[in-house]
């Protein structure tokens, strides 16, 4: 039989159950990363940091994307599906940098971290962005393309978008750096190719077809430089093609001097910082604003030196 002391005490029991279980699903530490695709091999060495960071902290993260960077609204729900399960912190490269403000803000007034990664977000609710400083990074590409011309002539620029601030800021590092820097050089046309490189080898012919005098083609992405390789190839051009990011086509493209040589990221060290950022805003830790993870240059001198061919990936 049940007295009014046994039923007071089995529900205080239950209220303690469910407190030990709030307690513990509070201590676990769960940090969602919402990257702009898997359509490009720098997405998985991202994740391959991502994941390392999260093992060494003993952390639970996860990593999603949509299936090419082209896809904002998938990226959305993708985003929206996270914050709903309320996670710790959550990790975000934007594919639209002022799509997803509503999303973030939200986030921002659950009290929920937001570090953003590769590409930052035109917003100050992120409490840190781990990236390259792709201004700098792309004004580099563009000393190198001069280099490479003389000094003098036409070049191109094949992007993957001109929404994300990646795109922008590889795009304005490179042209920008070109038009202060070498007055004998004009940039004749900027493309986008939304980082596919079947796009972007279709951008890449026709540009050749109407610029025949063209000098260089600078690729701002894994995908975007792909394609200007594949179209130079198919065109049977002999143009200066500089790149960004690395994978094994691109590596494959240098060693056999279609492309002259492009900018690495550090992928592995994006994913890393991210998720190191994330879990220490969730714990209420200082966090670096502006986290830098670095760029280097290669071509066939030093694509096999160890400082650059760890940052390279497959």
């Amino acid at each position: 039989m049940f007295t009014r002391r046994k039923i007071m005490g089995a529900a205080a029991a239950l209220a303690f159950m469910a407190g030990t279980s709030a307690a513990m699903a509070q201590d676990t530490i769960y940090v969602p990363l919402i990257s702009k695709g898997f359509q490009h091999q720098f997405w998985q060495a991202v994740k391959t940091g991502a994941d390392k960071a999260g093992d060494e902290l003993g952390v639970e993260v996860t990593f999603e994307g949509p299936d090419n960077e082209s896809q904002v609204d998938k990226q959305i729900d993708m985003l929206a599906a996270a914050l709903a399960k309320n996670p710790s912190a959550i990790g975000f490269a934007a594919l639209d940098s002022q799509a997803a403000i509503p999303l973030l803000k939200q986030a921002q007034k659950a009290g929920i971290p937001v570090v953003a990664f590769d590409s930052g977000v035109d917003s100050d609710i992120p409490v840190a962005t781990a990236s390259t400083n792709n201004i700098e990074a792309a004004a580099l590409a563009a000393d190198k393309m001069a280099e490479l011309i003389g000094g003098k002539g036409k070049v191109a620029v094949v992007a993957h978008d001109q929404t994300s601030r990646t795109g922008v800021d590889r795009r304005d590092g490179f042209v920008d750096r070109i038009k202060s820097t070498y007055p004998d050089i004009e940039v004749v046309a900027i493309e986008y190719g939304g980082g596919d490189h079947l796009k972007s080898t279709e951008i890449t012919k026709t540009l050749l077809i109407a610029h025949p005098d063209l000098d260089g083609i600078f690729g701002t992405n894994e995908g975007s430089a792909i394609g200007v390789v594949n179209g130079v190839r198919e065109s049977n051009s002999d143009i200066v093609v500089v790149g960004y990011d690395s994978g094994k086509a691109q590596k494959d493209a240098i060693r056999d001097g279609t492309m002259a040589g492009a900018i690495t990221q550090n992928p592995i060290g994006i994913g890393y910082e991210t998720v190191k950022a994330a879990v220490a805003a969730a714990k209420g830790e200082p966090v670096e604003k502006n986290i830098d993870t670095g760029f280097f240059w290669y071509d066939k001198t030093n694509i096999d030196d160890p400082e650059i061919s760890a940052v390279l990936y497959d």
